[in-house]
């Protein structure tokens, strides 16, 4: 098996897997009882989410752990006023028929049109509006400048694409909101201005400080830096708050009730560790790969060229149905991607190539390849051989195809 689909889901690392078994055998217990060995686990769950923190430049105390990314990103939007937009989401006349509230002319959210749908539905449940990107993929800063208002109040923007692993120039964004934010000031002005950004891609090839971006709110996900699945966390400024989306015990701040997920954050911790440890060996090596990969590769158009994570390789083969070449590649143990694992399940086409300008027949025949800890060297040469094997076959196929029409036309 050639695994090239590791924006989708990696593998837990054995080291990982190591680190969480006890948690599932001996050290069960509850860390909210009283008793001495679930006060143990308590301390262990708050060191693991200090060592996620740390990772990023941010306390303990600033860590919301989820049930994953989108858990988290929908968690972030409610930072957003209980006011207007919050009374809509609650008054069934108020909403359409699938339950969005009406778009106002002055909405209170901006998002990047290319965001992961659990940025842009909740986005669009607020009446939000989306900012533009421009044909590289990387975000229109004039159309962000352009489209804030005295209502704006959050801002969502992805470190990097899930699709086509563009990295967004965050700190740029940040820059252009202080400004902003110190204009609403002179003026006396004083609705909150904030930026959250998805790094779920990022976290496993970028090295992140929320300073650095300058970021009130910050999406992390174990999944995809070979931790457990099912484990998120949201970074939180101190100054911003949040508005519980499930209620219960009051645990995590009283934001996400329910018994903590021991397991799953220290194997998150262990995950993030071993990131940290070897992000500039992984980059340069995935970097080679790319190169190495696009050199041998045949009859394609390259898509995210620039910009981009270096696991991250969009192409296109115009004329094939990408969705046939995933299945006859996946026939030679090879799998690769259409776009976001979530749209492709459901057959729908990718809005972050829409987005970029790409057509219909581009977009169509578009796949993701995205290496990981999975492969090597000899894998990546092995996968370029099979997939201008497949593409030529399937090229012979249509082109036997349109002669034997057209023969069948003139008799």
């Amino acid at each position: 098996m050639i695994y090239l689909d590791h924006a989708a889901a990696t593998p837990v690392d054995k080291r990982v897997l190591q680190a969480m078994e006890p948690c599932f055998t001996e050290d069960f217990f509850n860390p909210s009882a009283a008793y001495l060995p679930a006060k143990k686990m308590a301390s262990e769950y708050e060191s693991a989410k200090g060592v996620i923190a740390h990772a990023i430049g941010a306390k303990t105390s600033d860590l919301i752990i989820t049930a994953g990314a989108t858990e988290a990103n929908n968690l972030a939007f409610t930072a957003i006023s209980l006011d207007e937009s919050r009374q809509s989401l609650s008054s069934p006349a108020s909403q359409d028929s699938v339950g969005h509230p009406p778009h106002s002319c002055h909405p209170s959210v901006l998002y990047l049109v290319t965001e992961h749908d659990s940025v842009r539905r909740v986005a669009e449940r607020y009446g939000g509006q989306a900012i533009d990107v421009l044909l590289n993929g990387l975000i229109d800063l004039s159309d962000l400048r352009k489209k804030i208002t005295d209502e704006t109040e959050l801002i969502s923007v992805s470190l990097a694409n899930n699709e086509l692993g563009t990295i967004q120039p965050i700190a740029e964004v940040s820059q252009i909101i202080r400004e902003v934010k110190l204009d609403r000031m002179k003026r006396g002005l004083k609705r909150q201005l904030l930026l959250h950004s998805d790094a779920s891609q990022a976290l496993n090839l970028l090295d992140i400080n929320v300073a650095r971006l300058g970021v009130d709110l910050l999406t992390l996900n174990a999944a995809k830096v070979y931790g457990p699945k099912g484990v998120g966390a949201l970074y939180v400024s101190h100054d911003v708050r949040l508005h519980p989306l499930t209620f219960g015990g009051g645990q995590e701040n009283g934001l996400r009730s329910g018994t903590e997920n021991v397991p799953g954050v220290i194997g998150f911790a262990k995950a993030i560790l071993l990131t940290k440890e070897h992000l500039n060996g992984n980059r340069k090596k995935y970097a080679a790969w790319k190169k190495s990969f696009l050199s041998e590769l045949s009859d394609y158009e390259l898509i995210n060229d620039r910009h981009s994570l270096d696991n991250f390789v969009v192409v296109c083969f115009k004329g094939l149905d990408a969705e046939r070449l995933v299945f006859l590649l996946e026939e030679r143990e090879v799998y690769v991607a259409t776009g976001a694992a979530c749209a492709a399940s459901k057959g729908v086409r990718s809005h972050a190539l829409k987005a970029i300008g790409l057509t219909d027949e581009q977009i169509a025949g578009s796949l993701r390849i995205t290496f990981g800890e999975t492969n090597d060297e000899a894998q990546i040469h092995e996968a370029a051989k099979i997939i201008n094997e497949v593409v030529a076959g399937e090229r012979e196929r249509i082109n036997k195809s349109a002669a034997a029409k057209k023969e069948l036309a003139n008799d």
